[in-house]
């Protein structure tokens, strides 16, 4: 369950941004700190473009970075989003983290384009990589693989097509 009880978790403990989206009901679930003390939260994927736009009206108006990796073999697929706040002379800008976790038979996001359009390319490499279906994003189609490839090949269960010698191996 990824919704925020505010029993289990400490309001003083949590990051600014999870007590915001806590007091607005937004359905989201702390996950601590990085090693530079930037705020993680994961959301779920169905909820992930309507709790987008709450941080981007809250301040994050720069997608710094969009990723994706795939969590365990057989596991989950998921997507990161490094958001940023930037300001006019800031020297140190707020971040967040936000984790998209998805299931590898269905990974479907929606895109985020339409809020910051620096996702466009980040989420095209995730679909292309990854496989992750990217909802409404406008042009989702492969940029660093051939479109003829054949599935996903940053994934950790993935076979490389024709390539007898590494299957055969063990």
């Amino acid at each position: 369950m990824n919704t925020v009880d505010k029993n289990k978790f400490n309001l003083d403990t949590r990051g600014r941004l999870s007590v915001w989206l806590t007091k607005r009901k937004f359905s989201h679930r702390p996950l601590g700190y990085d090693y530079r003390g930037v705020e993680i939260l994961q959301v779920k994927s169905e909820e992930w473009l309507s709790i987008a736009v709450a941080p981007y009206a809250y301040g994050f108006n720069y997608l710094r970075s969009q990723c994706a990796y795939d969590a365990t073999p057989g596991g989950s697929l998921v997507s990161v989003y490094h958001l940023t706040q930037m300001q006019d002379h800031s020297d140190q800008p707020e971040e967040i983290c936000v984790k998209v976790f998805v299931s590898r038979t269905n990974p479907q996001i929606p895109s985020v384009y339409w809020v910051w359009k620096s996702a466009d390319f980040q989420e095209r490499e995730s679909y292309d990589m990854l496989g992750i279906i990217h909802r409404g994003h406008p042009s989702l189609k492969r940029i660093l693989m051939p479109e003829s490839w054949i599935g996903w090949p940053l994934r950790k269960d993935y076979v490389v097509p024709n390539f007898y010698e590494l299957q055969d191996a063990y």
